[in-house]
């Protein structure tokens, strides 16, 4: 089995330094630190109401790292124009609602008229698109219709669930449900050839499970690895999860 990609997101560092609007924690910095600890990407979501990466990180950090930068971002004509001018290699899309704590689900992408003519935008730019999107085999089928060059499986359900639950978690119903849901999501896409990957809402507890399902290209996972960091350092926080990736798919081999 392949180890899944680690994308981290730097998101959270940012939601650290405007708590005081101060320069520090410095995002910039902290990409540095994850790339030098054996991140294979740094991801940073440009909101709309900007309330934590400012438009100058996305141009600093794209400077200042040699990995892949993916930018989160809504389908608006403002984050088009932005991401023509920057050229991360990658951009994922992604719901966004200014009252939202965090991303809440998927991106529609069925019922959304702006995405043809958006996406071939951006990837006449060179950039690769990516579209977050539920396990579900529909929004899946549309994904690869729209010609995207990968999907992002939203997994914010299977880490409530986790969370959620009073027995163990791999004898939990919903836990169970949810697991196996994203596991045929991935099987699905396999047979459009979709690049696979998946994130929100994984942490040390949780991610092995997500780690171990065949077809996972990537997994992209902030929130945790910042919040680790405060007890551990950036450093050992990302070799943690990076560790518990290399330990599962190793178990499984053998």
């Amino acid at each position: 089995m392949n180890v899944p990609r680690l994308g981290v997101n730097i998101d959270h560092i940012a939601t650290l330094r405007n708590a005081r609007g101060v320069g520090y924690p410095c995002p910039i910095k902290g990409a540095k630190i994850c790339q030098q600890a054996g991140a294979d990407g740094i991801t940073l979501h440009l909101r709309e109401d900007r309330r934590h990466i400012k438009d100058t990180d996305v141009y600093a950090i794209k400077q200042a790292i040699s990995i892949p930068m993916n930018l989160e971002m809504a389908v608006t004509d403002e984050m088009l124009a932005i991401a023509c001018d920057v050229r991360p290699d990658w951009v994922c899309l992604v719901p966004e609602k200014r009252e939202e704590v965090t991303t809440e689900g998927g991106l529609d992408i069925i019922n959304n008229e702006k995405l043809p003519n958006f996406i071939k935008t951006l990837q006449s730019s060179g950039i690769k698109v990516s579209l977050f999107v539920d396990p579900d085999t529909a929004q899946i089928d549309k994904a690869a219709a729209l010609g995207a060059d990968a999907i992002e499986l939203h997994t914010g359900a299977y880490a409530e669930a986790w969370l959620a639950c009073d027995d163990e978690p791999l004898v939990n119903e919903q836990v169970k449900n949810e697991l196996m849901r994203i596991q045929k999501a991935v099987a699905h896409a396999k047979k459009f050839n979709l690049l696979t990957n998946a994130g929100h809402g994984l942490t040390l507890d949780n991610v092995a499970f997500i780690a171990q399902i065949d077809g996972i290209h990537e997994l992209n996972i902030g929130h945790a690895i910042i919040a680790d960091a405060v007890f551990v350092g950036l450093d050992e926080a990302v070799r943690c999860m990076r560790q518990v990736f290399l330990d599962k798919v190793a178990l499984l081999d053998g």
